[in-house]
């Protein structure tokens, strides 16, 4: 994700959406990513997902303007 900086900014997103605090995550999303734990996997996974779906479904972008 390193290299696409957009896609972890949204990842970094969905993480800090899905896991709030230390009651969730105990880590940082940056130590998370070091350490490719389960919940920076599901936020990556997330990312891709929506980016996908945004490339694939033009319409999707105009409902959401």
């Amino acid at each position: 994700m390193q290299h696409d900086i957009r896609m972890r900014e949204a990842a970094r997103a969905i993480y800090n959406a899905v896991y709030p605090g230390d009651e969730w995550s105990p880590v940082t999303f940056e130590e998370a990513e070091q350490h490719q734990s389960v919940h920076y996997r599901n936020a990556v996974a997330a990312a891709q997902g929506v980016r996908l779906h945004f490339l694939s479904d033009t319409t999707v972008q105009l409902a959401l303007l």
